[in-house]
């Protein structure tokens, strides 16, 4: 067996350990033992080139950019935790409740802003599957049509900065999270009003599937929701208008901006009397959690992509890519059909740390002379579609992140399969997305 075998098969070696469902981290790390071993019998592989390993490692600890990760993750969490979440999606169903499909667009918008004021995606999945699902079943709306609009809707936390895979992202592409930031913004708010019209065509063509409130249930003094409006919804628009305009403005990196967004969600939980003892151990749990799992995946597959390279895969994997019929079209093909398929069975966080890294150095080759842009700013749109794309991991069944969650706190009359069919719609939405951002790269390049 010649060198230029080993690495394909380390490569599905460790794709089939993965779909086995042992834990990825595990299954990266024993995968590289054991080709390591195989390397070095072989003598394509020296033992000396693991000599690298705790560089790398160091260098990963010192990444002042992850540190953004934990802060994204705790002002997500605190937010959902004190409750603010579900004041202000009451606060926006009742501004939209009057109109047919209203409590569907007043789902889209809240997934829209705690995208943007959290970044994570379980949090805001269970939040609005929690407070809005009952409420839209109550006042008769489609099983199908509320599911997928709050699957959909959480998964915004995927690219609408700031999001924590974005961060995740900008490291493995080797670009500016601020930029990367920058980029995703429109095709976020673009994703976004897609779901929205999605929701009011579906209402005016299906008036059954999603009715307007009774007029009993939305009658409220008007200088009542004025004064929801202005307690409820402001403070959390303030914060986001703190984080992301620090960033774009350039007045602070996207870490520094994480750890105010953190201290800010703490703030707004206090003046709201929420910030309780439980609320903050809650959030402190969760924040350790997500972090130690993207640590631990993020050594693993540095670990793997050592001994991958070793094995002279980075150059399988380029010259693969490279020589794919059709040129530029032919690797944008392969490489978001091979991310859509993945997210089907593994991990947004497993793709971003076991494919994409593979991809950087076609993708820099090829969509620089394409957009007639530096290679890093080709990168900027490359991760931005990437970002796009990975967010229908969340949304694909059978193993759909989003699609658990929501299981997880659905009322039972709400079936596994209702889920799942919800959610197909908003796929195809995603395609469409994706699709337009592929024809029209100013979406995301508008600003570099």
């Amino acid at each position: 067996m010649g060198i230029e075998w080993l690495a394909p098969i380390m490569f599905a070696a460790a794709l089939l350990l993965i779909f086995s469902g042992y834990p990825v981290a595990f299954a990266l790390g024993g995968t590289t033992l054991i080709f390591a071993i195989i390397g070095v019998a072989t003598g394509y592989f020296d033992w000396y080139l693991l000599l690298a390993l705790p560089d790398r490692l160091f260098g990963i600890m010192s990444n002042y950019t992850l540190l953004a990760v934990p802060f994204f993750i705790f002002m997500g969490t605190m937010l959902e935790k004190s409750n603010l979440a579900q004041d202000l999606l009451q606060t926006i169903g009742l501004v939209f409740g009057p109109i047919r499909g209203g409590l569907a667009l007043a789902v889209v918008i809240v997934g829209a802003l705690l995208a943007a004021a959290t970044g994570v995606v379980g949090a805001s999945v269970v939040a609005m599957g929690l407070i809005s699902l009952p409420v839209m079943l109550r006042y008769g709306y489609s099983k199908t049509l509320a599911s997928g609009v709050i699957t959909a809707s959480g998964t915004l936390g995927q690219i609408i900065p700031p999001s924590v895979v974005l961060v995740v992202l900008a490291d493995q592409l080797g670009v500016s999270v601020g930029d990367l930031f920058i980029g995703a913004f429109v095709p976020g708010v673009m994703l976004a009003c897609l779901y929205g019209v999605y929701a009011l065509g579906t209402a005016f063509f299906r008036p059954q599937a999603a009715p307007a409130l009774p007029a009993e249930d939305r009658a409220i003094p008007t200088r009542e929701l004025v004064r929801r409006i202005f307690l409820v919804m402001l403070p959390p628009l303030l914060l986001i208008l703190v984080v992301l305009g620090s960033i774009f403005a350039g007045i602070a990196t996207p870490t520094e901006s994480g750890a105010l967004g953190a201290a800010g969600a703490v703030l707004l939980a206090a003046l709201n009397r929420r910030l309780t003892r439980d609320a903050l151990r809650k959030t402190m749990e969760e924040t350790v959690k997500l972090t130690a799992m993207v640590m631990m995946l993020l050594i693993a597959s540095t670990a793997f992509a050592l001994i991958f390279r070793g094995l002279d895969g980075g150059i399988w994997i380029e010259e693969l890519l490279t020589n794919l019929p059709g040129g530029v079209i032919g690797f944008l093909l392969v490489a978001n059909l091979a991310i859509f398929v993945l997210g089907f069975f593994i991990d947004f966080f497993e793709i971003a740390f076991i494919i994409v890294p593979l991809l950087v150095a076609p993708a820099a080759q090829l969509l620089s002379p394409m957009l007639g842009v530096p290679a890093s700013v080709a990168l900027v749109w490359f991760g931005v579609m990437v970002g796009m794309n990975l967010q229908t991991s969340f949304l694909t069944p059978p193993f759909g992140f989003a699609l658990f969650y929501l299981r997880g706190v659905a009322p039972k009359s709400v079936r596994t399969a209702d889920i799942y069919r919800g959610a197909i719609p908003f796929i195809g939405i995603q395609l469409v997305g994706l699709l337009l951002l592929v024809l029209f790269p100013e979406l995301a390049l508008w600003a570099l």
